[in-house]
Protein backbone atom coordinates (compact mmCIF):
# COMPACT_ATOMS: atom_id res chain seq x y z
CA UNK A 1 0.00 0.00 0.00
CA UNK A 2 1.39 3.42 -0.86
CA UNK A 3 1.06 6.61 1.17
CA UNK A 4 0.19 8.46 -2.03
CA UNK A 5 1.88 10.54 -4.74
CA UNK A 6 5.51 11.55 -4.62
CA UNK A 7 4.86 15.31 -4.19
CA UNK A 8 5.21 15.11 -0.43
CA UNK A 9 6.65 17.66 1.98
CA UNK A 10 8.72 17.34 5.16
CA UNK A 11 9.80 13.75 4.52
CA UNK A 12 13.05 12.66 6.19
CA UNK A 13 12.41 8.91 6.07
CA UNK A 14 11.92 6.35 3.28
CA UNK A 15 8.32 6.04 2.09
CA UNK A 16 8.36 2.35 2.98
CA UNK A 17 8.36 3.31 6.67
CA UNK A 18 5.13 5.25 6.23
CA UNK A 19 3.66 2.38 4.22
CA UNK A 20 4.41 0.02 7.11
CA UNK A 21 2.72 2.42 9.54
CA UNK A 22 -0.50 2.34 7.50
CA UNK A 23 -0.39 -1.44 7.14
CA UNK A 24 0.51 -2.13 10.78
CA UNK A 25 -0.55 0.85 12.92
CA UNK A 26 0.29 1.08 16.63
CA UNK A 27 -1.84 -0.84 19.10
CA UNK A 28 -5.42 0.55 19.29
CA UNK A 29 -4.75 2.96 16.40
CA UNK A 30 -6.32 2.96 12.96
CA UNK A 31 -4.38 4.44 10.03
CA UNK A 32 -5.07 5.20 6.39
CA UNK A 33 -3.56 6.88 3.33
CA UNK A 34 -4.80 10.32 2.30
CA UNK A 35 -5.93 10.68 -1.34
CA UNK A 36 -3.67 13.69 -1.92
CA UNK A 37 -0.67 11.94 -0.37
CA UNK A 38 0.62 11.22 3.10
CA UNK A 39 -1.34 9.45 5.81
CA UNK A 40 -3.48 9.97 8.89
CA UNK A 41 -4.48 7.97 11.94
CA UNK A 42 -7.05 7.96 14.71
CA UNK A 43 -6.24 7.30 18.36
CA UNK A 44 -7.52 7.98 21.85
CA UNK A 45 -5.63 11.09 22.91
CA UNK A 46 -5.18 12.26 26.49
CA UNK A 47 -5.06 16.06 26.46
CA UNK A 48 -2.67 15.97 29.43
CA UNK A 49 -0.03 13.89 27.62
CA UNK A 50 2.41 16.72 26.89
CA UNK A 51 1.96 18.76 30.06
CA UNK A 52 5.07 19.82 31.92
CA UNK A 53 6.10 16.66 33.85
CA UNK A 54 5.84 18.10 37.38
CA UNK A 55 2.42 19.58 36.68
CA UNK A 56 1.25 16.30 35.15
CA UNK A 57 2.39 14.40 38.23
CA UNK A 58 0.45 16.75 40.49
CA UNK A 59 -2.72 16.58 38.39
CA UNK A 60 -2.74 12.81 37.87
CA UNK A 61 -4.17 11.85 41.32
CA UNK A 62 -7.00 14.38 40.94
CA UNK A 63 -7.89 13.17 37.46
CA UNK A 64 -8.12 9.58 38.72
CA UNK A 65 -9.88 10.47 41.97
CA UNK A 66 -12.71 12.39 40.31
CA UNK A 67 -13.04 10.12 37.27
CA UNK A 68 -11.99 12.83 34.82
CA UNK A 69 -10.06 10.57 32.49
CA UNK A 70 -12.98 10.24 30.07
CA UNK A 71 -13.30 14.03 29.90
CA UNK A 72 -9.66 14.61 28.92
CA UNK A 73 -9.37 11.64 26.54
CA UNK A 74 -10.94 11.82 23.10
CA UNK A 75 -10.76 9.85 19.87
CA UNK A 76 -8.71 12.20 17.74
CA UNK A 77 -7.76 12.29 14.07
CA UNK A 78 -4.09 13.07 13.44
CA UNK A 79 -2.73 14.02 10.04
CA UNK A 80 0.78 12.59 9.93
CA UNK A 81 2.32 9.51 11.50
CA UNK A 82 4.06 8.62 14.73
CA UNK A 83 6.91 6.99 12.79
CA UNK A 84 8.02 10.11 10.89
CA UNK A 85 9.89 13.03 12.40
CA UNK A 86 7.54 15.50 10.69
CA UNK A 87 4.02 15.24 9.34
CA UNK A 88 4.47 14.11 5.73
CA UNK A 89 1.83 16.07 3.87
CA UNK A 90 0.94 16.70 0.22
CA UNK A 91 2.07 19.77 -1.70
CA UNK A 92 -1.38 21.34 -2.12
CA UNK A 93 -2.95 24.74 -1.57
CA UNK A 94 -3.19 25.13 2.25
CA UNK A 95 -6.55 26.88 2.69
CA UNK A 96 -8.67 24.49 0.67
CA UNK A 97 -6.84 21.47 2.07
CA UNK A 98 -7.52 22.55 5.67
CA UNK A 99 -11.20 23.09 4.86
CA UNK A 100 -11.35 19.60 3.40
CA UNK A 101 -9.86 18.09 6.56
CA UNK A 102 -12.37 19.90 8.78
CA UNK A 103 -15.32 18.89 6.59
CA UNK A 104 -14.20 15.27 6.47
CA UNK A 105 -13.16 14.59 10.05
CA UNK A 106 -14.54 17.16 12.52
CA UNK A 107 -18.23 16.05 12.36
CA UNK A 108 -17.29 12.79 14.12
CA UNK A 109 -14.27 13.95 16.16
CA UNK A 110 -13.80 16.77 18.63
CA UNK A 111 -10.15 17.16 17.68
CA UNK A 112 -8.29 17.14 14.36
CA UNK A 113 -4.53 17.60 14.65
CA UNK A 114 -1.85 18.10 12.02
CA UNK A 115 1.10 16.97 14.10
CA UNK A 116 4.79 17.80 13.98
CA UNK A 117 4.96 20.56 11.42
CA UNK A 118 8.48 21.99 11.04
CA UNK A 119 9.43 25.36 12.46
CA UNK A 120 12.19 26.85 10.28
CA UNK A 121 13.90 23.48 10.26
CA UNK A 122 17.55 23.34 9.11
CA UNK A 123 16.82 19.78 7.97
CA UNK A 124 14.44 20.96 5.24
CA UNK A 125 14.52 23.29 2.24
CA UNK A 126 13.47 26.94 2.23
CA UNK A 127 10.50 26.00 0.05
CA UNK A 128 9.28 23.45 2.60
CA UNK A 129 9.75 25.81 5.54
CA UNK A 130 7.86 28.53 3.68
CA UNK A 131 4.99 26.11 2.98
CA UNK A 132 4.86 25.17 6.66
CA UNK A 133 4.57 28.85 7.62
CA UNK A 134 1.85 29.37 5.00
CA UNK A 135 -0.06 26.35 6.33
CA UNK A 136 0.14 27.62 9.91
CA UNK A 137 -1.03 31.09 8.85
CA UNK A 138 -3.95 29.66 6.86
CA UNK A 139 -4.91 27.46 9.80
CA UNK A 140 -4.96 30.33 12.25
CA UNK A 141 -7.20 32.32 9.91
CA UNK A 142 -9.63 29.40 9.85
CA UNK A 143 -9.76 28.95 13.62
CA UNK A 144 -7.11 26.28 14.12
CA UNK A 145 -4.84 26.65 17.16
CA UNK A 146 -1.08 26.66 16.76
CA UNK A 147 0.55 24.68 19.58
CA UNK A 148 4.27 24.22 20.09
CA UNK A 149 5.40 20.62 19.64
CA UNK A 150 8.46 18.69 20.72
CA UNK A 151 12.14 19.37 20.09
CA UNK A 152 13.83 17.21 17.45
CA UNK A 153 17.51 16.49 18.14
CA UNK A 154 20.06 16.33 15.34
CA UNK A 155 23.83 16.52 14.94
CA UNK A 156 25.61 17.79 11.83
CA UNK A 157 28.32 15.27 10.92
CA UNK A 158 31.23 17.36 9.65
CA UNK A 159 33.82 15.83 7.34
CA UNK A 160 36.48 16.38 10.03
CA UNK A 161 34.35 15.07 12.92
CA UNK A 162 36.05 12.68 15.30
CA UNK A 163 35.14 11.18 18.63
CA UNK A 164 38.40 12.37 20.18
CA UNK A 165 37.86 15.95 19.03
CA UNK A 166 34.35 15.95 20.46
CA UNK A 167 35.53 14.60 23.81
CA UNK A 168 38.30 17.20 23.88
CA UNK A 169 35.67 19.94 23.51
CA UNK A 170 33.85 18.81 26.65
CA UNK A 171 34.53 19.96 30.18
CA UNK A 172 37.03 17.90 32.15
CA UNK A 173 34.31 16.33 34.31
CA UNK A 174 32.07 15.49 31.38
CA UNK A 175 34.97 14.11 29.34
CA UNK A 176 35.96 11.87 32.24
CA UNK A 177 32.36 10.62 32.59
CA UNK A 178 32.02 9.87 28.86
CA UNK A 179 35.35 8.04 28.72
CA UNK A 180 34.34 5.94 31.71
CA UNK A 181 31.07 4.94 30.06
CA UNK A 182 32.70 4.27 26.69
CA UNK A 183 35.12 1.80 28.26
CA UNK A 184 32.17 -0.61 28.30
CA UNK A 185 32.68 -1.02 24.53
CA UNK A 186 35.65 -3.30 25.15
CA UNK A 187 33.32 -5.96 26.55
CA UNK A 188 30.71 -5.68 23.79
CA UNK A 189 30.34 -7.17 20.34
CA UNK A 190 28.60 -4.84 17.88
CA UNK A 191 27.06 -6.43 14.79
CA UNK A 192 25.33 -4.74 11.87
CA UNK A 193 22.30 -6.45 10.32
CA UNK A 194 20.04 -5.36 7.48
CA UNK A 195 16.31 -5.75 6.89
CA UNK A 196 15.61 -9.04 5.15
CA UNK A 197 18.44 -10.94 6.85
CA UNK A 198 17.53 -14.66 7.06
CA UNK A 199 17.70 -14.55 10.88
CA UNK A 200 14.52 -12.47 10.90
CA UNK A 201 12.49 -15.37 9.54
CA UNK A 202 12.41 -16.64 13.13
CA UNK A 203 9.18 -15.66 14.88
CA UNK A 204 10.80 -16.39 18.25
CA UNK A 205 13.68 -14.01 17.54
CA UNK A 206 11.39 -11.16 16.51
CA UNK A 207 9.19 -11.77 19.56
CA UNK A 208 12.25 -11.50 21.82
CA UNK A 209 13.31 -8.29 20.08
CA UNK A 210 9.79 -6.89 20.46
CA UNK A 211 9.93 -7.57 24.19
CA UNK A 212 13.13 -5.50 24.42
CA UNK A 213 11.31 -2.67 22.62
CA UNK A 214 8.42 -2.95 25.10
CA UNK A 215 10.89 -2.70 27.99
CA UNK A 216 12.00 0.69 26.66
CA UNK A 217 8.42 1.76 25.96
CA UNK A 218 7.30 0.97 29.50
CA UNK A 219 9.98 3.09 31.13
CA UNK A 220 9.46 6.05 28.78
CA UNK A 221 7.95 9.29 30.02
CA UNK A 222 5.25 9.34 27.32
CA UNK A 223 3.01 6.39 26.46
CA UNK A 224 1.17 7.30 23.28
CA UNK A 225 1.99 4.94 20.44
CA UNK A 226 2.92 1.35 21.24
CA UNK A 227 4.26 -0.20 18.06
CA UNK A 228 2.66 -3.46 17.00
CA UNK A 229 4.52 -6.73 16.63
CA UNK A 230 3.42 -6.75 12.98
CA UNK A 231 5.08 -3.38 12.38
CA UNK A 232 8.43 -4.51 13.77
CA UNK A 233 8.16 -7.77 11.85
CA UNK A 234 7.55 -5.83 8.63
CA UNK A 235 10.57 -3.55 9.20
CA UNK A 236 12.87 -6.49 9.87
CA UNK A 237 11.66 -9.04 7.31
CA UNK A 238 10.77 -6.94 4.30
CA UNK A 239 13.27 -4.96 2.17
CA UNK A 240 12.59 -1.70 4.01
CA UNK A 241 16.23 -0.59 4.06
CA UNK A 242 16.42 -0.72 7.84
CA UNK A 243 19.90 -0.98 9.38
CA UNK A 244 20.11 -2.62 12.77
CA UNK A 245 23.02 -2.37 15.18
CA UNK A 246 23.09 -5.24 17.67
CA UNK A 247 24.95 -5.00 20.99
CA UNK A 248 25.93 -8.30 22.55
CA UNK A 249 27.90 -9.37 25.59
CA UNK A 250 29.08 -12.97 25.89
CA UNK A 251 26.71 -13.87 23.03
CA UNK A 252 23.74 -12.40 24.89
CA UNK A 253 21.80 -9.59 23.19
CA UNK A 254 21.75 -6.48 25.40
CA UNK A 255 20.10 -4.20 22.90
CA UNK A 256 19.35 -3.30 19.30
CA UNK A 257 19.02 0.02 17.49
CA UNK A 258 17.06 0.26 14.23
CA UNK A 259 17.96 3.13 11.88
CA UNK A 260 17.46 4.27 8.29
CA UNK A 261 19.70 6.10 5.86
CA UNK A 262 17.85 8.56 3.67
CA UNK A 263 19.20 11.45 1.60
CA UNK A 264 22.50 11.63 3.43
CA UNK A 265 21.07 11.35 6.93
CA UNK A 266 21.20 8.59 9.53
CA UNK A 267 17.72 8.51 11.07
CA UNK A 268 17.67 6.87 14.51
CA UNK A 269 14.24 5.30 14.93
CA UNK A 270 13.79 2.50 17.44
CA UNK A 271 15.71 0.82 20.21
CA UNK A 272 15.21 -2.26 22.36
CA UNK A 273 17.14 -2.77 25.59
CA UNK A 274 17.53 -5.54 28.15
CA UNK A 275 17.39 -3.99 31.59
CA UNK A 276 19.38 -3.74 33.81
CA UNK A 277 22.25 -5.14 31.71
CA UNK A 278 21.97 -2.48 29.01
CA UNK A 279 22.08 0.27 31.61
CA UNK A 280 25.10 -1.27 33.29
CA UNK A 281 26.86 -1.42 29.91
CA UNK A 282 25.98 2.25 29.22
CA UNK A 283 24.41 1.27 25.90
CA UNK A 284 22.72 4.64 25.46
CA UNK A 285 26.08 6.40 25.28
CA UNK A 286 27.87 3.58 23.48
CA UNK A 287 25.19 3.49 20.76
CA UNK A 288 25.26 7.29 20.35
CA UNK A 289 28.99 7.34 19.62
CA UNK A 290 28.71 4.22 17.46
CA UNK A 291 26.05 5.94 15.36
CA UNK A 292 28.11 9.11 15.02
CA UNK A 293 31.23 7.14 14.01
CA UNK A 294 29.22 5.00 11.58
CA UNK A 295 27.54 8.04 9.98
CA UNK A 296 30.92 9.73 9.58
CA UNK A 297 32.48 6.61 8.03
CA UNK A 298 29.58 6.40 5.55
CA UNK A 299 30.01 10.02 4.50
CA UNK A 300 26.61 11.09 5.82
CA UNK A 301 26.03 14.72 6.73
CA UNK A 302 23.50 14.51 9.58
CA UNK A 303 22.55 12.24 12.46
CA UNK A 304 18.86 12.69 13.36
CA UNK A 305 18.49 11.51 16.94
CA UNK A 306 14.76 11.79 17.64
CA UNK A 307 12.58 13.40 20.30
CA UNK A 308 13.33 11.91 23.70
CA UNK A 309 15.91 12.76 26.38
CA UNK A 310 16.80 16.28 25.19
CA UNK A 311 18.92 17.07 28.25
CA UNK A 312 21.16 14.06 27.70
CA UNK A 313 21.38 14.62 23.94
CA UNK A 314 22.42 18.23 24.50
CA UNK A 315 25.44 17.05 26.51
CA UNK A 316 26.31 14.78 23.55
CA UNK A 317 26.46 17.69 21.12
CA UNK A 318 22.92 17.70 19.71
CA UNK A 319 21.18 20.76 18.36
CA UNK A 320 17.40 21.09 18.38
CA UNK A 321 14.70 22.24 16.00
CA UNK A 322 11.17 22.79 17.24
CA UNK A 323 7.92 21.49 15.80
CA UNK A 324 4.39 22.78 16.06
CA UNK A 325 0.91 21.35 15.68
CA UNK A 326 -2.24 22.73 14.11
CA UNK A 327 -5.24 21.76 16.23
CA UNK A 328 -8.88 22.12 15.18
CA UNK A 329 -11.27 21.86 18.14
CA UNK A 330 -14.93 21.52 17.25
CA UNK A 331 -16.56 22.41 20.62
CA UNK A 332 -16.23 26.18 20.94
CA UNK A 333 -15.95 26.18 24.76
CA UNK A 334 -13.14 23.61 24.75
CA UNK A 335 -11.41 25.63 22.02
CA UNK A 336 -11.50 28.77 24.19
CA UNK A 337 -10.22 26.94 27.27
CA UNK A 338 -7.33 25.22 25.50
CA UNK A 339 -6.37 28.38 23.66
CA UNK A 340 -5.86 30.16 26.98
CA UNK A 341 -4.02 27.21 28.55
CA UNK A 342 -1.90 26.09 25.60
CA UNK A 343 1.31 27.41 27.22
CA UNK A 344 1.01 24.53 29.68
CA UNK A 345 1.47 22.06 26.81
CA UNK A 346 4.66 23.65 25.44
CA UNK A 347 7.25 22.32 27.88
CA UNK A 348 9.68 21.14 25.18
CA UNK A 349 9.92 24.63 23.68
CA UNK A 350 11.13 26.14 26.96
CA UNK A 351 13.48 23.20 27.54
CA UNK A 352 14.99 23.32 24.04
CA UNK A 353 15.52 27.08 24.29
CA UNK A 354 17.35 26.63 27.58
CA UNK A 355 19.53 23.84 26.20
CA UNK A 356 20.42 25.75 23.02
CA UNK A 357 21.40 28.82 25.04
CA UNK A 358 23.58 26.93 27.51
CA UNK A 359 27.21 27.00 26.34
CA UNK A 360 29.20 23.79 26.61
CA UNK A 361 31.77 23.98 29.38
CA UNK A 362 35.34 23.97 28.22
CA UNK A 363 38.17 22.14 29.93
Amino acid sequence: MSTGPTNLLFQLEPSLLLDAFVRFPPVDFSAWSLPEGGCAFAADYDLLTTLEPDLLQRLHPWVERFGLRRWVTHRTVFVGATVSEYAVIPLVEPQSWLKTLVAQYSPKHWLVVIKDLPCRSPLLSEVENAHADALIAAGRRQGWLEVEGMALAFVPVRADWSEEDFLASCSKARRKDFRRKLRARSGLQIRTLYAGDPCFQSDALIQSWYELYLAVYEQSQFHFDRLSLGFLTCLLREPTGAIIFCYEQDEVLLGWNLCFVHEGRLIDKYIGLAYPQAREAHLYFVSWFHNMNWAHAQGLHTYVAGWTDPEVKATLGASFTMTRHLVYIRPRLLRMILNRLRFLFEYDHVLAERLENTPREQS
